[in-house]
């Protein structure tokens, strides 16, 4: 949400700079007279209403102008998604997106399956891995996909050092593969 209106912030205050500079260009080329200018001058030294506009819209200028000055050089504390770990030495941290191919990388090695992707999430009890695959219609999918969880499941905790809760394996569609005829040569 603040994205949001950071971003509608940004439009306003481009629009306002926008609005200025060509009237500033305007006036400048003599396209503006030069009495014109003196009257809203002079508009706003001296009448309430008119003053009171314009000085509502230059401190909204100034609010989103601060705005998008912290934004700017404020230091970004976000970070991707990882998993922390200590040991005597220190920290160890390891990024979802490094576990997700991890996943990728070993269940790929499985015979028969096409169009991986997998998602990790952190449980109380350790990683959980969801793996959506494709298979080939030739195979069993009930030995690929128990083949793939225990090598998900193996590479990962040989690799990080966290334990794997469960690897859940979702077959979203089943892949004929076209019979390769090999040519007779006589």
């Amino acid at each position: 949400m603040a994205k949001i209106i950071d971003r509608l912030l940004l439009f306003i205050f481009s629009l306002a700079v926008l609005v200025a500079t060509c009237l500033m260009l305007a006036a400048a080329s003599n396209w503006i007279s030069q009495d014109t200018s003196q009257d809203f001058v002079r508009t706003i030294y001296t009448e309430t209403n008119p003053a009171i506009a314009f000085i509502a819209c230059c401190l909204i200028l100034i609010a989103i102008a601060v705005r998008l000055f912290y934004i700017s050089v404020r230091s970004s504390r976000e970070q991707s998604p990882s998993i922390d770990q200590r040991n005597e030495w220190g920290e160890i941290r390891i990024s979802i997106d490094t576990v997700e191919n991890l996943a990728l990388k070993s269940a790929s090695r499985t015979r028969g399956v096409k169009d991986l992707r997998a998602r990790v999430r952190v449980g109380s009890a350790g990683i959980e891995v969801m793996i959506r695959s494709m298979v080939d219609g030739e195979i069993s999918i009930p030995a690929l996909t128990e083949e793939m969880q225990a090598a998900v499941k193996q590479h990962i905790e040989e690799i990080t050092g966290i334990p794997v809760a469960s690897v859940s394996v979702f077959i979203a569609n089943v892949v004929q593969t076209s019979p390769t005829f090999k040519s007779r040569v006589e």
